[in-house]
């Protein structure tokens, strides 16, 4: 759980528990609580603690943190001597305070270093097991798996990571099918057309909502 003090959000929390028993719990999660006040936010915390001990749980005290994030973070900081505010991930996104280009705060959002690492690194195995399959059907693999990653990571300000990601793809790729034989190396001049053809542009499909 991360808890963000300085998010504008109404002063009455309402939290639900499901007391029951034989109730089968979801997966663990990570719920965000965003508070205007960091004395709400200590003391929603605090509350918090208190009543899961009521049934012997307890919050995991590496995923818990009380960070200073939103419109006057940055400021605040600087004025106590501070580095920048924290960052914090959630839903596969690292989020971190940001200037949109009228100057005005934004949560900026970029890919998850650790998400995108481990997803090559599957793309990569994949590869090397269809290393011998057409060239065609390779190619519509790759471009449904870059086309996935980007419906789901392509949100405003993250167009770097997603090129980013293609283009890392399209290397992966190449060097694949350099493995294909010693003799006949593909230079990279007709690899850029293979991925030009195959393998979408960066888009971005999730756009923040007008105001």
């Amino acid at each position: 759980m991360r808890l963000g003090a300085g998010s504008r959000v109404s002063r009455e929390v309402h939290a639900r528990f499901c007391e029951r028993p034989g109730v089968r719990f979801p997966r663990p999660t990570l719920p965000i609580v965003g508070f205007e006040h960091r004395s709400d936010a200590e003391g929603f915390l605090g509350a918090l603690r208190e009543r899961l001990a009521k049934f012997n749980l307890e919050l995991h005290p590496e995923k818990t943190r009380l960070i200073e994030f939103g419109r006057y973070a940055e400021q605040n900081r600087r004025e106590r001597g501070l580095l920048k505010p924290e960052t914090f991930n959630f839903l596969g996104l690292t989020h971190m305070c940001g200037r949109g280009r009228n100057g005005r705060f934004t949560v900026q959002r970029r890919t998850m270093r650790e998400r995108m690492r481990a997803k090559l690194r599957e793309v990569k195995a994949e590869l090397r097991v269809r290393l011998h399959e057409p060239m065609v059907e390779v190619g519509k693999w790759l471009r449904s798996v870059v086309s996935g990653h980007q419906r789901y990571y392509g949100v405003t300000g993250n167009y770097r990571a997603l090129s980013r990601f293609r283009y890392w793809v399209g290397r992966l790729w190449w060097r694949t099918l350099r493995r294909r034989s010693q003799k006949a190396r593909m230079p990279w001049a007709r690899m850029s057309g293979l991925v030009q053809r195959w393998l979408p542009p960066a888009h971005i499909y999730h756009s923040y909502a007008s105001r």
